[in-house]
């Protein structure tokens, strides 16, 4: 159904290397994290209509049906996203200082957010099949995802992985450090 999947994979990389673009560019200062995930949620959402609009190709009957059950799921979808940001802040918030308790918490709250998008998907899932064909569903629940990837790359660059964490913590702590990672290897089949 695809007309040019190069096209759309060239939109693609457009769109990403212009989000990273503007990312960089807006401040010249250090961003804070609400800051990181207003821009990116605000251009996302910007941009999500225009490559749904070139990535779906809708003749005016599928648009027309489609739109409308778009926004209604756009809408249900940014309460998601806004649980989301919260455990991101409050993780940026904690970071470095993040107990075992706050972290499982935290884990919890985010695996919560997966489940509750995974069901609003599957929700609507079931109502864009009602007025659309299965493929046509299908290829822009595919579409979401990357969209969604993109998204989720560029907020997770901008967070400190709980490895640093360990570390900053241990040398507060005055423990020894090492002086390499030891990446350990798979075992031998």
């Amino acid at each position: 159904m695809i007309k040019n999947p190069a096209f759309v994979m060239v939109t693609f990389l457009i769109l990403a290397f212009c989000l990273l673009d503007r990312a960089q560019s807006q401040e010249p200062q250090e961003p804070t994290i609400d800051s990181t995930i207003a821009l990116v949620r605000a251009n996302m959402q910007a941009d999500r209509t225009a490559l749904i609009t070139s990535g779906m190709n809708f003749n005016d009957k599928e648009g027309a049906a489609f739109w409308p059950i778009y926004k209604e799921y756009q809408y249900e979808r940014s309460k998601v996203d806004d649980s989301r940001s919260a455990v991101i802040k409050e993780y940026t918030k904690k970071y470095p200082n993040l107990t075992d308790a706050e972290a499982k918490a935290m884990a919890e709250q985010m695996l919560n957010c997966d489940a509750s998008l995974a069901e609003l998907k599957k929700k609507y899932f079931k109502k864009f099949n009602k007025v659309l064909p299965p493929l046509t569903v299908t290829k822009f629940f595919q579409l979401e995802r990357r969209v969604d990837l993109m998204m989720d790359m560029q907020v997770e660059a901008s967070l400190p992985p709980l490895t640093q964490a360990a570390q900053y913590a241990a040398h507060k702590n005055g423990e020894a450090q090492p002086s390499q990672v030891i990446v350990a290897e798979p075992p031998e089949q």
